[in-house]
Order: structure tokens, then C-alpha cells, then sequence
């Protein structure tokens, strides 16, 4: 019996490494006290080299220290190599801005009994699971068959790999490094100013030919260009703090931002693209 066990963890840890769109922010304290959002989200990335699609998906939450309670169901999503995908979750009574999402959450579904009144999860600013799911059905552990991806943040019980993505705040979320997924939450993640985007502000595949608009999304003073383009980086709360005309592998000074998350977007070839940064 142990071995059979073994192989089916095998087999679905085999899945979750595969999988082309994961999740790749996640945000709880939207509209708590001294935030910016006035929503809660999570964000999804087709970290493949080509088009995907889920369909029949939910998203499925739970607290740090219980057992996932609540799901809603996701549309079906079809992502471009390197495209995004925003989900609106609960509101709280604070922040300024609203986000601009692909999809509201609705009222989630409990397992158990009960019934819920607000739409989307009304998440930990701080801790919690949450998970990708292929279907409706509870999961229990990251290694279910049908969980596609993962994320237990700060203190969560349960997590993929060694440890547990960063503890979070009302002004932090937790984002991949470039959709990388070893299935390892605490390599992965970092916490970090939220950056929403959604599928309208993701890297294009152009004549199936990932855009790399910037080469180097870790940057000290200097971010070098892969393309031609009328560049704007914009800071978390969505203001412009530079523009340029830059050539492919020209590179710009940014030693006067400060440290954080950026988006840096472009028009190339009739395509809308944007990178985040992060400024050491």
C-alpha cells in the first residue's frame, strides 16, 4: 500500500510540474488599512513557450492553519506564452484604486455548509493556501491529482516544496520571479509592492515569438532593452516615472527609482507588452 502511494505522488507531483499557467501573484490585503487596491487577487501566468488553456477550473482557499473551505469557479482561460491573467477577490473599506480585471470573482461556494453573501475570497492579508484546481472537487494536500498549482503563504501548514511562501501584508503581495515553478514556494515567491496585471498588459507572442521586452528583470541602476520600442515604466500605483525611445539591447538609467516593483510596457509590433522589474 505505501508504494502505490508513493507512485501516486509521483505521478501528481509529475502533473503540478507540468502545468503551463500557475499562479503568479497573490494579494490578500486589498482594502485594509493603508492600502493602495481596494481589492484582494490573485494573478495567473503562462510560464509555457506556447498557447494553453484551462477549462472547468475554480480556485480553491483556505486559512493558514484549516482545511480549504471555499471555491469559485474560474471561466475558461486561454493564455499567450507569458500572458497574465487578473482575478478580482473580496473588497475591504479602504484603498484608492480599483483594479482592472479579466474576471470578478463570484460568491464562493463552501464545501461544507453555509453560505456566503460577498463575491470573491475574502483573504489573509498575511497567511493562507490557495490553489489552482482542475475541477470542483475539495483537495486536500499540494500533490492531488487535480491541484495545477499551489501557493501556501507565511505560516500556512501546507505547502510545495521546502517551505512556504513569504509572510505578507496589507501593502505586500507575493510574486514568481518571472513565472519560474520548481514547486517550491519559499524559492519561488518573494513579497514585494503589488503589481496587478492583467491579459491586456502581458508579454504578446507575436508569429509564435515570445517578446522579451527587457533582458534583465532584476535591476540595480540599468534595465537592458530585447526590443525596439516607446517604453513607460510605471510604479505600483499605476503612475508613469519614465519614458523613452529605446533600440533592442540599448539600455536605461533607473539608479534614480526607488526599490520595488515596476511594470515596464511598450507597443512592439502592433503588440501590447509589458514586463514587470524589480529595483534593487
Amino acid at each position: 500500500m505505501k508504494k502505490i502511494f508513493t507512485i501516486l505522488s509521483l505521478t501528481a507531483i509529475a502533473t503540478m510540474g507540468s502545468a503551463q499557467i500557475v499562479i503568479n501573484e497573490v494579494y490578500g490585503g486589498g482594502g485594509n488599512s493603508g492600502t493602495t487596491f481596494k481589492n484582494d487577487f490573485v494573478e495567473l501566468i503562462n510560464r509555457g513557450s506556447s498557447s494553453a488553456t484551462i477549462s472547468g477550473a475554480t480556485l480553491q482557499y483556505a486559512s493558514a492553519a484549516n482545511p480549504f473551505t471555499q471555491y469559485h469557479a474560474l471561466p475558461d482561460i486561454t493564455l499567450a506564452a507569458g500572458q497574465t491573467y487578473l482575478i478580482q477577490e473580496g473588497a475591504g473599506t479602504g484603498g484608492t484604486v480599483n483594479l482592472t480585471p479579466d474576471f470578478v470573482a463570484p460568491i464562493p461556494t463552501n464545501f461544507a455548509s453555509g453560505t456566503n453573501t460577498t463575491p470573491g475570497f475574502n483573504m489573509s492579508a498575511t497567511n493562507f493556501k490557495i490553489a489552482l484546481v482542475s475541477n470542483a472537487t475539495q483537495i486536500t494536500t499540494p500533490t492531488d491529482a487535480n491541484v495545477l498549482d499551489f501557493v501556501g503563504v507565511g505560516s500556512a501548514n501546507i505547502f510545495e516544496g521546502a517551505g512556504a511562501a513569504p509572510v505578507l501584508s496589507n501593502t505586500t503581495s507575493g510574486s514568481r520571479t518571472n513565472g519560474i515553478d520548481t514547486n517550491n514556494n519559499a524559492a519561488d515567491f518573494t513579497a514585494g509592492v503589488p503589481t496587478p496585471q492583467n491579459s491586456l498588459l502581458a508579454v504578446s507572442d507575436v508569429n509564435n515569438v515570445k517578446i522579451n521586452l527587457v533582458k534583465n528583470t532584476r535591476v540595480n541602476n540599468t534595465i537592458v532593452f530585447g526590443a525596439k520600442a516607446n517604453v513607460q515604466i510605471v510604479n505600483a500605483n499605476g503612475q508613469v516615472v519614465k519614458t523613452a525611445a529605446v533600440s533592442e539591447n540599448t539600455s536605461m538609467d533607473v539608479s534614480s527609482l526607488t526599490k520595488g516593483m515596476y511594470i515596464v510596457t511598450a507597443e512592439v509590433n502592433g503588440q501590447k507588452v509589458s514586463q514587470k522589474i524589480m529595483k534593487n
